[in-house]
C-alpha cells in the first residue's frame, strides 16, 4: 500500500463549490475491521431489526473514539471550519437489507432532508450557512448503488432558494447522486447540503459512522460536557475536539492558543497537503 497526496486547498474548494469530498482509502483494512468489530458487539446485544442507530458513538466503544482526530479528515475539517472545532456528533448506523421498503421505528432510510435544528439554520439570500460538517466512514461495501447509500444534491448549499420538487426519497430528482465507497473510504459533506438515506434494496448491509464537526461555541450534540472516561489519556488536540478547552465558557468564543492546538498546526502549514493510504 502507497500513500496518495493530495492539495488539501484544491479539496477545500471542491467542497465549497459542491458541498461534499469523498477521500478514497483514508482507513486501513486493520483499522476497518477493528471498527466493525466493535459494530459486531453492538448488534449482539441489541434485539433483532432492519435498522439501528447509536447516537454518541464515541462513548460506546475506544474503536469509535479513536476517529475524532484522524489526521486527513481533522486537518480537512480545520481547513473548512477554521482551526476551533470540536466533535459535534458520533452517529452509527446500520441498515440490513430491506427490499420491501419497511418502515422501522430507527429509519431505514430518510427522505430529503437538511440538517439542523428547529427551526431551521438563519438563511440568508435564500442561502443557509455552514454550521457544522459531517464526516462519514463507509464500513461495509458500498460501492454500487442501492446499498442504502446517502443520496446528494452536488451544489444544492449554494442555490438560493433551493428545495427539491418533492421529499420522497424513492422518486428521483434532477441531479441527484448516489455517494458510493468502498470500506474504509469516507464522504465529507456540509450540513446545508440537501441529502438523503436511500432504502437498501441490495443483499449487503450497510454500515457508516458519521463523526460531525462544528465550531468550538455551538452546543455539541452528544453531549453537554465530555465524560471523564472519554478524556482519559486524551491529547492535546483530542482534548479540544473533546470541548475540554477551559472552565471559563467565553474561552469557546475568544481561546487562547494554548487551548486550541490545531491553531500552532494550521499555522506551522503542516496542512498544506493530505496523505491517504492508495492500494
Amino acid at each position: 500500500m502507497v500513500q496518495q497526496t493530495q492539495d488539501i486547498q484544491a479539496l477545500v474548494q471542491q467542497f465549497q463549490t459542491d458541498g461534499y469530498v469523498i477521500l478514497r482509502n483514508v482507513l486501513s483494512a486493520e483499522k476497518v475491521e477493528l471498527l466493525n468489530t466493535a459494530v459486531d458487539r453492538l448488534l449482539s446485544e441489541e434485539e433483532e431489526s432492519l435498522s439501528y442507530n447509536w447516537y454518541h458513538s464515541v462513548a460506546r466503544d475506544k474503536a469509535f473514539l479513536s476517529l475524532i482526530d484522524e489526521p486527513t479528515v481533522t486537518m480537512l475539517m480545520a481547513n473548512i471550519l477554521g482551526y476551533n472545532i470540536q466533535l459535534h456528533i458520533s452517529h452509527l448506523t446500520v441498515r440490513k437489507p430491506n427490499p420491501n421498503d419497511q418502515k422501522t421505528e430507527s429509519s431505514s432510510f430518510i427522505d430529503w432532508h437538511q440538517d439542523g435544528p428547529n427551526p431551521h439554520f438563519p438563511s440568508h439570500a435564500g442561502l443557509t450557512s455552514l454550521f457544522y460538517v459531517k464526516a462519514c466512514y463507509i464500513l461495509s461495501d458500498m460501492s454500487q448503488p442501492n446499498r442504502g447509500n446517502t443520496k446528494i444534491i452536488p451544489g444544492s448549499h449554494n442555490k438560493p432558494g433551493y428545495r427539491p420538487t418533492q421529499e420522497n426519497v424513492n422518486v428521483p430528482l434532477d441531479g441527484e447522486l448516489q455517494v458510493c465507497g468502498k470500506p474504509g473510504d469516507v464522504f465529507i459533506f456540509g450540513q446545508n447540503l440537501w441529502h438523503a438515506g436511500a432504502p437498501n434494496r441490495s443483499e449487503y448491509t450497510r454500515r457508516q459512522l458519521f463523526m460531525g464537526y462544528s465550531p468550538l461555541w455551538m452546543r455539541p450534540i452528544d453531549y453537554h460536557k465530555a465524560s471523564d472516561e472519554l478524556l482519559e489519556g486524551a491529547n492535546p488536540i483530542q482534548r479540544q475536539l473533546l470541548g475540554d478547552i477551559s472552565s471559563n465558557c467565553f474561552k469557546y468564543y475568544l481561546p487562547e492558543p494554548s487551548m486550541v492546538p490545531l491553531k500552532q498546526m494550521l499555522q506551522d502549514g503542516t496542512t498544506g497537503r493530505v496523505h491517504i493510504n492508495k492500494k
